[in-house]
């Protein structure tokens, strides 16, 4: 599993991830529980909905080329 995620993507995900279940609590909604997905998907470095897309927000290292 290659890491697809960068650091500010994931600081998104968790804040997003965080007001979604609060948003739960406060509206008494089981639907709170979708907040799960992005604070997992921060926590594992890995989105699959980027595969099929090519996507990356995770800096790579370009090699030197001499």
């Amino acid at each position: 599993m290659i890491k697809n995620i960068g650091s500010a993507d994931k600081i998104i995900r968790y804040i997003l991830g965080v007001l979604i279940i609060a948003a739960g609590f406060y509206y008494e909604s089981w639907w709170g529980i979708i907040g799960a997905i992005p604070i997992i998907t921060a926590t594992i470095n890995w989105c699959p909905v980027y595969l099929p897309f090519g996507m990356s927000t995770c800096k790579t290292k370009v090699p030197d080329s001499k």
